[in-house]
């Protein structure tokens, strides 16, 4: 047996066996206490001597034996980082910060109108009705072109009863659709029965509004149409409307559907009734049927002689007044009625009072729709939509702008303005030649027509239809139809002002505005609005707004007249 010396002698050195590696710090050889033997694994050269040094080591060494501590360092992290937020104040880093609501979603014009009003009315315009919309346009005008039928009548399908809903001008929409459905059917038309409806309130008859004579005389050629079913006709269902077939039909439903529909069971029953009847015929037809529509609308359709009377009277007074301008006026249709308020569920100026009305006026009218769980009204975003109907002091502000001075003539077409007192007086100083129905007629005059909103709004319709300018501020059938009519009596311009009430409501919610840039963001508007006088309709748009061409046809202008007798 070799015996292997530490330390070679005779300077041969012969290879001593490897050491067995160590399997963890905790084993020592030769040893039983745990303790980790710093210097087994440096070198006594390297061995910790300061007091820094040799702390440092004793805390790896505390780590290295207990691994088990990483497990609950995120532990201990999160517990410190909680108890330091604990302890600190934030207050101090944090900014007071002032902010704004977003532009135009606060009613702001009173401040508005009290800023820039010496200005406006040291800049008092003159004359302007003279020279808006003087000038022709380059292609020139449209005129009427309804082409009557002059043959004779096919023997009838049978009857078609409708009735119509809704306020006046909803109701001549339904008419005209009416005459057309008819007359594609080769049907026989019941004059249309109007229904009474909560709002409305108005128990008026056909002939009540419109001349009943007239109206059937002038679609004889193109149409059937009775007053009443005859008595054969009603035997079949025992004289009780009740037991006529209803057609249930979709809104804007094409011509097609009562081809395939509705005339088979008209040839089987020989009577058919639909109800409700608004809207239920779309606006892209065939041109025989878009024809019918003119036809009814713009020639057969004339207010009944009592309310022609009365309305002829009031367009001659309000010309009267207006003698130093050729008799012009403009008319502007103001929708700020208490039930439009309330229905936009904007907020204006009025405070808790204002609130406690439109609620009110909301449930009456309306009963829980606002008020729906999960319902979020936002007056502001309304606001800033374009959704809020214009007060008065805001159609004053308007028109001056545009340039219509305080000696203009004006009709107000509208119902019992809200809190009228408070809100009209701002405008009748900006136009203290305002008049009314009421201003201009007697109390005697009005009495027939007093309590029959569709009376009275037809009154309205005829003052605006001969106006010099007609400026609506609210969407609906009144403006859209009259704007139409306009057009076919104007040579296809609607002479019509539509202002964009969502550039309006951050013009008025602007504290730094000034006159001169107000009023030249208003001429603009009303630019706009001439430009858009002219509109062809499109296959989606209305005859009853855009009669060209369907209901007229285009004269060439001056220019082209002369070009073409030189050629």
């Amino acid at each position: 047996m070799i015996a292997y010396n530490r330390i070679p002698s005779g300077g041969v050195s012969t290879p001593s066996p490897p050491q067995s590696p160590l399997r963890s710090p905790r084993l020592r050889h030769g040893g039983g206490s745990g303790r980790l033997k710093v210097g087994r694994f440096l070198p006594a050269s390297q061995q910790p001597r300061s007091f820094a040094q040799r702390w440092a080591w004793g805390l790896l060494s505390f780590v290295l034996r207990r691994q088990g501590i990483f497990l609950f360092a995120p532990l201990i992290y999160i517990s410190g980082m909680l108890l330091y937020m604990g302890t600190v104040s934030l207050d101090v880093v944090v900014p007071d910060v002032i902010s704004r609501p977003p532009a135009g979603s606060t009613y702001r014009s009173p401040q508005l109108f009290a800023k820039i009003r010496p200005d406006m009315d040291a800049d008092n315009a003159s004359a302007v009705l003279e020279t808006v919309w003087k000038h022709p346009y380059r292609g020139g005008e449209w005129r009427p072109c309804i082409n009557q039928s002059s043959g004779g009548l096919p023997d009838s399908n049978g009857y078609i009863y409708i009735e119509a809903n809704g306020g006046l001008n909803q109701q001549r929409a339904s008419i005209c659709n009416a005459v057309a459905v008819a007359g594609y059917l080769n049907a026989t038309l019941v004059i249309p029965n109007f229904n009474y409806h909560s709002i409305w309130r108005d128990s008026s008859k056909f002939k009540d509004i419109f001349d009943e004579d007239y109206f059937i005389s002038t679609l004889k050629n193109d149409l059937r149409v009775v007053s009443k079913l005859p008595s054969y006709i009603m035997e079949r269902f025992d004289h009780n409307m009740s037991n006529v077939h209803n057609f249930k039909v979709k809104a804007w439903s094409p011509i097609m559907y009562y081809k395939d529909t509705v005339l088979p069971r008209l040839l089987e029953e020989r009577l058919i009734r639909i109800s409700p009847f608004a809207n239920r015929l779309s606006f892209d037809a065939p041109p025989a049927v878009q024809r019918l529509r003119c036809l009814a609308n713009y020639e057969a359709l004339r207010f009944s002689s009592p309310i022609k009377t009365i309305a002829d009277k009031v367009v001659e007074r309000m010309k009267e007044r207006r003698v130093n301008n050729n008799g012009k006026y403009i008319a502007v249709h103001l929708r700020f009625e208490e039930d439009m308020v309330a229905f936009s569920c904007c907020v204006f100026d009025g405070g808790e009072e204002e609130k406690r009305d439109m609620d009110a006026a909301r449930e009456r009218g309306w009963r829980g729709k606002f008020t729906k769980p999960g319902r979020v009204i936002r007056p502001g975003a309304n606001r800033i939509n374009g959704k809020c109907p214009l007060t008065p002091l805001e159609v004053g502000l308007m028109l001056r702008g545009m340039g219509f001075g305080n000696e203009t003539s004006i009709y107000l077409a509208s119902g019992k303005i809200y809190r009228s007192e408070q809100n009209m007086a701002p405008l009748l100083e900006m136009f203290p030649l305002l008049q009314t129905k009421e201003t201009l007629a007697s109390a005697d005059e009005l009495a027939p027509f007093k309590n029959h909103s569709s009376r009275m709004a037809a009154i309205d319709y005829t003052v605006c239809l001969h106006s010099e300018v007609f400026v609506t501020t609210q969407g609906g059938n009144f403006p859209q139809i009259l704007i139409g009519h306009r057009r076919f009596l104007n040579g296809g311009h609607s002479k019509t002002i539509r202002p964009d009430k969502r550039k309006l409501a951050v013009l008025f919610d602007n504290p730094k505005i000034g006159w001169k840039s107000f009023k030249r963001q208003m001429l603009s508007m009303r630019a706009h609005s001439d430009g858009k006088g002219i509109e062809l309709k499109r296959p989606s748009d209305s005859i009853y707004t855009y009669p060209c061409p369907d209901c007229m046809c285009r004269t060439n202008s001056s220019e082209d007249l002369r070009s073409g007798a030189a050629l």
